[in-house]
């Protein structure tokens, strides 16, 4: 039962730490949900990855008011956003700071008011909103709230008992509200890892325990730490801290490892730990206190190879060799910006005058910042941007509003439309007549993919087995066979018209390239009338990109 009447920043850090953990824990059973059983970036993984950079900023420092710390939790998240899934979290998160600007300790009533500005924010943040998704998990759960709030302004208990069967009651009915929801016979995904999220926040004011887990590492996978001191921009801790902790003491244990990471959390950001009891520690720490980092981890076991870098200083090198080049170059007319998923796009982009490139794509959206990074690193007036996945569009959008340039997002799906828009700029025409010239090329464009299935599933009177190659028109799954060689051959029959004249081959990383050369030959014989042209695309996981136009 929950005995609190209210909730100050240091609780509701440990109820957002809590909420990310239990996302975090069940990230691949969101996953899972997805209906389409293809190797993408998915919804949990998005949601968990936004929720650990909401967590890393929520802990740059003890804020001891609450409205302090939903600013902080909602600049983190809208910075680190990445997917649909993700930004349409930092909007809940953004209403959810705005309403409780100035508040010290937020009251049950506060709590619920502040959810339904969140719902409200993310619901104007989304051009066209779809019901039966995370957008109605959450309205939702916020009117009810708020219903409940009414009756008992300062029981958080019984507001919890609410928001949380409220959710589970509508997460049950989204199949009702999307169709493909319910012949694939799941519930929606993002309202599934919002619902844990909010037991998350329950857990911790019930006094329940979930198990350890670090969101604030890269949901992803676990991998090498890499500190990108080039791409520093808002220092909060002025000193990279490095060491290796070795001959760990007897008498440490796996909770005193996650009381060290929860200290250096509380002093510092950008916390790395990774290793083991019996192979030691590595550590990474941005610090305003080395000396405290090192005395912690002294109390656990040795240190070695001890680093202690001044970002400060590098970030001045940096901002007066921009200076520098900013001061010799006067912007340019335009630039553009586009989101890559392979070496071999990559490059075509390059030779396109594409100014900055953002690596990612379907398997690993990439956040607000990644893509904020990138038009900021572009001295021009008036920048494009290439999403070039459905997914990143929203993304991309939010990165365009926090900008101070004049950035205009071309809404492409995939890179092929974002190549054919790009080939359609013209430096003598207005941002306007670009934008359009750049839409109309994209739309021209017709694609089809080829992947594997990473689970079983079915669609519409099609079943899916986990490792069918399956091609995917219109984005969705279309064909389904034992190799590609047929599957690409069937989207074509369905893409390619009489009116067409260049089918576009792009192979992926996992594809021979005497293979591409082949399918190309044979689609020439196919298609006598269409000129073919076959690119590296070095795209993961996509064995073909087909692009008809």
């Amino acid at each position: 039962m929950i005995q609190v009447q209210s909730i100050d920043g240091l609780l509701l850090r440990e109820m957002v730490l809590a909420g990310a953990a239990l996302l975090e824990k069940n990230r691949e059973a969101v996953d899972a949900l997805n209906v389409f059983p293809v190797p993408d970036g998915d919804t949990g993984t998005n949601m968990s990855l936004t929720m650990a950079s909401a967590t890393r900023e929520i802990n740059s420092k003890e804020f001891t008011s609450a409205g302090e710390a939903a600013e902080a939790l909602s600049k983190g998240a809208l910075r680190g956003a990445r997917g649909n899934s993700g930004v349409i979290t930092s909007q809940l998160y953004r209403g959810f700071a705005k309403a409780l600007k100035g508040v010290d300790k937020i009251t049950p009533a506060e709590f619920a008011a502040a959810l339904q500005k969140g719902a409200e924010t993310a619901y104007k943040a989304v051009m066209k909103p779809k019901e039966g998704t995370i957008l109605t998990v959450a309205r939702t759960i916020a009117e009810d709230a708020v219903r409940q709030a009414q009756l008992a302004p300062n029981d958080y208990d019984a507001l919890f008992n609410v928001i949380l069967q409220s959710g589970e009651a509508i997460l049950k009915r989204t199949p009702e509200m999307l169709p493909v929801l319910k012949q694939a016979g799941v519930v929606d995904a993002g309202g599934k890892g919002l619902l844990l999220i909010y037991t998350g926040y329950a857990a911790v004011l019930r006094g329940e325990t979930i198990d350890e887990v670090t969101p604030e590492e890269d949901a992803s996978a676990a991998q090498e730490f890499v500190d990108d001191h080039e791409a520093l921009e808002e220092i909060k801790f002025p000193y990279h801290t490095a060491f290796a902790l070795d001959h760990i003491k007897e008498t440490v244990q796996e909770s005193d490892i996650d009381h060290f990471r929860r200290r250096l959390n509380r002093i510092g950001d950008m916390v790395q730990l990774t290793g083991s009891l019996r192979e030691g520690y590595s550590a990474h720490v941005h610090t305003g206190d080395p000396g405290r980092v090192l005395q912690y981890g002294m109390e656990l076991g040795e240190l070695k190879d001890i680093s202690v870098i001044n970002l400060m200083e590098i970030r001045r090198a940096r901002e007066e060799a921009q200076a520098e080049t900013h001061a010799s170059e006067p912007p340019k007319p335009y630039g553009m910006v586009s989101v890559s998923l392979g070496e071999g796009f990559s490059s075509i982009l390059k030779d396109l005058q594409v100014d900055a490139i953002v690596e990612g794509g379907q398997t690993m959206n990439p956040s607000i910042e990644d893509l904020q990074k990138a038009i900021d690193s572009v001295n021009a007036e008036t920048i494009f941007v290439f999403p070039n996945n459905g997914n990143i569009v929203l993304a991309a959008q939010q990165a365009a509003e926090l900008s101070d340039k004049h950035v205009l997002v071309i809404p492409t799906k995939n890179v092929a439309m974002g190549i054919a828009g790009a080939v359609a700029f013209q430096p003598d025409q207005t941002p306007e007549e670009n934008v359009q010239r750049m839409e109309e090329a994209a739309q021209r464009v017709r694609t089809g993919t080829i992947t594997y299935a990473v689970r079983d599933s079915d669609f519409e009177d099609m079943h899916i087995n986990e490792g069918d190659i399956i091609g995917l028109h219109n984005g969705k799954v279309a064909f389904k066979s034992d190799n590609v060689h047929d599957v690409a051959i069937q989207l074509l029959q369905a893409i390619v018209t009489d009116e067409d004249g260049l089918i576009t081959v792009y192979y992926g990383a996992d594809t021979p390239e005497e293979d591409a050369q082949a399918l190309g030959a044979e689609i020439e014989g196919l298609y006598p009338d269409c000129d073919v042209e076959v690119h590296a695309g070095g795209q993961p996981l996509y064995y073909y990109l087909l692009a008809v136009e």
